[in-house]
């Protein structure tokens, strides 16, 4: 039996908890005796999610040995009281895992149990935490990771894909798969799979990049230079690449190769089309190349996407 303590304070995001607590619940069902589940928080009593609804919870102090804590992200600065207190506990407690949901990564970061450690947040947080905390090794496109026995995923739905890969971890891949199937999930992503919902997805942090963004996706199979982009954006290439970056956090080049990704994905795993062809359409060239993008941003061919689709 594993004790999961789950930590929550007020402006907690609720799809943080209930997520994960969600997944463990039906892992438990397949397979009795894994697992009990724990709400934790400083003071404990009733706490205030961000949406207004309220959860029960034990008091930190109380938490006894666990086998995991899972700190939830939300509006962390809500009560800065109960980040200290979590901070503090977390600098003591000695689970076998720790992991975070979301921007509960910034109480990892602050207890110190991220320095020199790979680890990913919400998109939205990724630059100011960078600057908070320049000796974490920060990866803003991972819906989580695994360092040690820390781990931490992405915003607010990540911690689903995160508590997945957990109960992989203690009970394998069989588990794990009735478990996402049960929970209706399109599929247990892999940690390498990039944050599409992110700022690209947006047209930047002003949307000022919208309409780009979106001519893009019509014109994929072409070929789509920084000089072209900036064209249709009416700006020099310099000024282009520079605003584009700022606004979306990454290059160009690379959010061309995104959302070919995205289309080449969706594709691989909705329709019967030839790899060669998904690859010609979605402007990767050719089957080959497409693997190997594939294979950087999911970490599985599209032939083992196609399949895994084929099977839900």
């Amino acid at each position: 039996m594993r004790l999961i303590g789950i930590v929550i304070h007020p402006g907690f995001q609720l799809l943080d908890v209930a997520g994960p607590a969600a997944a463990f619940e039906l892992a438990e069902h397949y397979q009795p005796g894994s697992y009990r589940l724990d709400m934790l928080a400083p003071g404990g009593g009733e706490v205030e999610s961000s949406s207004g609804m309220r959860l029960s919870a034990r008091p930190l102090s109380d938490s006894g040995p666990l086998d995991t804590a899972i700190i939830s992200g939300g509006e962390i600065i809500r009560s800065m009281a109960a980040a200290q207190e979590i901070v503090a506990w977390l600098r003591q407690a000695k689970p076998r895992r720790t992991a975070s949901v979301c921007t509960g990564a910034y109480l990892l970061a602050e207890a110190g149990l991220l320095d020199g450690r790979a680890a990913t947040t919400h998109w939205w947080s990724t630059d100011d935490f960078a600057r908070r905390y320049p000796t974490v090794k920060l990866d803003a496109e991972r819906i989580f990771i695994q360092d040690g026995g820390v781990w931490t995923s992405a915003g607010i739905s990540a911690g689903i894909d995160l508590a997945l890969a957990l109960i992989e971890d203690d009970l394998g891949p069989a588990i794990a798969r009735r478990t996402a199937q049960q929970l209706v999930v399109h599929q247990r992503r892999p940690g390498g799979q990039s944050q599409f919902s992110g700022l690209v997805e947006l047209g930047g942090r002003s949307g000022r990049f919208v309409e780009l963004i979106e001519w893009m996706r019509t014109k994929l199979a072409e070929t789509l230079t920084v000089e072209r982009l900036a064209e249709r954006a009416a700006m020099s290439p310099r000024n282009f690449a520079r605003a584009f970056t700022a606004e979306t956090g990454t290059t160009p080049a690379k959010a061309v190769e995104r959302l070919r990704l995205e289309a080449a994905r969706m594709a691989v795993e909705t329709s019967n089309a030839s790899l060669d062809r998904i690859a010609e359409e979605s402007g990767f060239g050719d089957a080959g190349r497409m693997r190997r993008a594939f294979l950087r941003s999911f970490g599985q061919p599209p032939q083992a996407l196609r399949r895994a689709a084929a099977r839900k």
